[in-house]
């Protein structure tokens, strides 16, 4: 897959890229594959079931609304979302365990860390349209993150 600033170059305004607001938490900062969207707050209860089903190299986007309290995504779900065959993780929301992140072959971008872990009462959307940072990512649209960035294209715009 092409960096991020080539595709831009290449596709420009029929890409959705996302305000930089977003770090890299995981050992890959280059992913890509389709979403998979999850809209929770402060639950992380339906992408613990995510990470346990067959990733098949896609990338799951999640909305937590961009809270700050608490974290939605850690290191013993990383670790399921890797043994599941999962390429990467975007976070609109906080990650945990900062340092293992660090050492897991995983794409994963969120916009900070705290050491809160979230609810979990079984609430929470999948496959839905979610907006991350302002820009609409749909379930099955390309997202493609990498060092300078993440951009969501819809389906069958960029050539893999």
């Amino acid at each position: 897959m092409k960096t991020t600033c080539d595709l831009y170059d290449q596709y420009g305004d029929q890409l959705r890229v996302v305000p930089p607001l977003l770090n890299d938490f995981g050992a890959r900062t280059s992913f890509y594959g389709k979403a998979v969207t999850v809209k929770c707050f402060e639950d992380n209860s339906r992408i613990k079931e995510l990470v346990n089903t067959p990733g098949n190299g896609q990338v799951l986007v999640i909305d937590g609304g961009a809270s700050l309290r608490c974290a939605l995504f850690g290191d013993v779900i990383a670790k399921e979302a890797v043994e599941n065959g999962w390429a990467g993780v975007i976070v609109y929301g906080c990650v945990r365990d900062k340092a293992m992140l660090k050492t897991i072959d995983l794409g994963i971008k969120a916009i900070g860390a705290t050491p809160r872990k979230s609810t979990k009462k079984g609430e929470g959307q999948v496959g839905i349209p979610v907006v991350i940072n302002g820009m609409p990512c749909k379930p099955g649209d390309l997202v493609v993150a990498d060092e300078d960035g993440v951009l969501f294209a819809d389906p069958g715009l960029i050539e893999q």
